[in-house]
């Protein structure tokens, strides 16, 4: 092995001596490469004109060569030497290519690898075009325009072809038709209406989505496909719901206030001995059906209030529109005969199963969490007395520092939600992930209830104080069998001033102090019973510098030992008797 003074290329060896140099010093990643470049250059005996030709060796690239060239170019201009021009060969004649093998045999090339032939995914946007596209007959040169394209399309994806996402995002799924036109898949006839068509290539891949997805049947032309006339291309408004779906079920707003005395507030015994006996309302299979009830404020944008609607009735689930008193969405029994209820007793004509429904965009769930109201939502929730309750939490794009900074608080609500609440909490990406979670859900509870018998508690037995005690007294005595209320009076409960009874009110003013969680709370109320008794405590702990330390850490005295998340601090303990005593 040549010495550094015997080596051929001494000047280009000393720069790839400074580089290795370099990258040990900063532990950089090329430390392995630049080695192998200075073993390889201090180890050959051939002389190099121009730094270009080092590509014959181990470790040197374009890169690497370029940088030697630049390195060469300020070397030259500063001593005032000639710079060898670039040769036209790369190579060296008489220096064996290192890529050889060693009895100096070439390599045989790699094989390139065939293109798989193109297949878009299942629902996906491509998916669609090309399946609304293949519904034409092939060879065929007229073509569909947008609308027609999009509306045989539209069943087949996923994603929507007229609304984005996400209100802040501009791409839907028509944004995929560069893609199939880029691949020679799709054919664009330009006028005054554009259309579009499968190319033979198209028509190619049509057939392998068939052959992928169900090879046994061809692809068959949607009923909806209408080949007359389409206006003109200007006109880009898809048509409207009601001309799809004209038995959707947008129900007249019912008058919340009717419901408010449906349920009275009784008296404040709650012990099963005092529960009251009752013969349920009986509604058999046959005599009802499961509708999902959805609540109007639940809007996309601002300018797009009824897309969630309009989706869900596209996917065959037409929602009852009306302003819920708790959650986003629930399920109910909607009887065929309007008066059934009516005649035995009970108000409406709709029985509240136990599934309910809080969605949160993830920006308002950090928002809430913040504010409080995401501990207060919870525990009416858990005081509905409907035995599912699902949070949809909408994953949607935020800005990635907000998102970093809020993470921990994020996960801490989403875990205290499943283990110390019991909700289910579904996580989606976007507002159509939630649409196609709430027609599943309704497909399932569809088969879930409408085969079997409902019993109904008549709303006359209920109270605001009897209705929790009774609930879990049956659901322990009959565990598989349900028992449901009226809608009206499950409205007449969750709302809120019904439902705030002095004990509600009391955990609320607790929450309102920011980390005084649900569980805490009722903590606090367990060893001061009312807001009374709390303050009543705090004056008893006297006066002056020693009596004000008493009330900072009076709460944290009793609750400072306590497991997990029902122990308060010092630090909250403080806050509390600043806000309750004004210390």
């Amino acid at each position: 092995m040549p010495s550094d003074e015997t080596c051929a290329n001494p000047l280009l060896l000393g720069w790839v001596q400074e580089w290795v140099d370099l990258a040990r010093e900063r532990n950089s990643k090329g430390l392995t490469t630049y080695r192998k470049a200075y073993a390889a250059l201090k180890a050959c005996p051939v002389t190099f004109q121009h730094p270009s030709q080092l590509q014959q060796l181990k470790g040197f690239g374009p890169k690497l060569c370029d940088r030697l060239t630049d390195k060469m170019q300020k070397h030259c201009q500063e001593n005032g030497l000639p710079m060898s021009k670039r040769p036209r060969r790369s190579t060296v004649p008489g220096l064996a290519d290192q890529g050889e093998d060693e009895e100096g045999e070439a390599r045989p090339p790699k094989r390139q690898r065939k293109a798989k032939p193109y297949v878009p995914a299942l629902r996906s946007g491509p998916y669609a075009i090309i399946i609304g596209l293949a519904t034409l007959e092939e060879g065929t040169n007229n073509g569909l325009s947008k609308a027609q394209l999009i509306e045989v399309a539209q069943p087949h994806c996923d994603a929507s072809f007229t609304a984005p996402p996400d209100p802040r995002s501009f791409y839907t799924a028509w944004n995929s038709m560069k893609t199939l036109l880029d691949k020679d898949l799709v054919y664009e006839r330009r006028g005054p209406t554009r259309r579009y068509h499968l190319t033979e290539e198209g028509w190619e891949v049509a057939r392998r989505i068939q052959q992928t997805t169900n090879p046994n049947q061809p692809i068959a032309v949607p009923p909806r496909l209408n080949p007359a006339p389409e206006p003109q291309e200007v006109d880009l408004t898809p048509p409207t719901l009601s001309a799809r779906a004209p038995s959707l079920e947008i129900e007249d707003q019912p008058n919340e206030s009717s419901y408010v005395d449906v349920v009275t507030n009784g008296n404040s015994s709650s012990s099963s001995s005092s529960l009251p006996n009752f013969r349920p309302i009986r509604l058999g299979p046959g005599t009802f059906e499961v509708h999902l009830v959805l609540d109007v404020r639940e809007v996309r944008a601002k300018t797009d209030r009824d897309y969630m609607q309009n989706e869900l009735a596209k996917k065959g689930v037409n929602p009852i529109m009306r302003s819920l008193e708790l959650g986003d969405a629930i399920w109910v029994a909607k009887c065929k005969e309007a008066n059934f209820l009516s005649r035995l007793g009970a108000e409406g004509d709709e029985v509240v199963l136990d599934y309910i429904v809080e969605r949160k965009r993830l920006d308002d769930l950090i928002s809430s969490v913040k504010d409080g109201r995401f501990h207060e939502q919870k525990f009416r929730l858990k005081r509905s007395g409907v035995k599912n309750v699902v949070y949809i939490i909408e994953e949607i794009s935020m800005d990635a520092e907000t998102l970093d900074k809020r993470a921990e608080m994020v996960q801490s609500a989403i875990g205290s939600t499943q283990v110390v609440n019991g909700f289910f909490v579904k996580k989606t990406q976007k507002m159509d992930d939630t649409i196609r979670y709430l027609t599943r859900m309704t497909m399932l509870l569809k088969k879930q209830y409408e085969s079997k018998p409902l019993l109904v508690i008549p709303t006359e037995v209920l109270t605001t104080q009897n209705y929790l005690p009774l609930l879990e007294h049956l659901r322990k005595k009959e565990p598989t069998t349900g028992h449901h209320i009226t809608y009206p009076a499950f409205a007449s409960l969750a709302s809120k001033s019904d439902m705030m009874t002095l004990r509600d009110l009391y955990l609320k003013m607790l929450m309102c102090t920011r980390q005084v969680t649900g569980e805490k709370a009722l903590e606090i109320q367990r060893r001061w019973k009312t807001p009374y008794d709390f303050v009543k405590a705090y004056e008893g702990c006297g006066d002056g510098d020693a009596g004000k330390k008493r009330k900072r850490e009076m709460v944290s005295d009793q609750m400072g030992n306590l497991f997990g998340r029902k122990k308060i601090a010092k630090p909250l303990s403080q806050k509390i008797a600043e806000i309750w005593t004004n210390t």
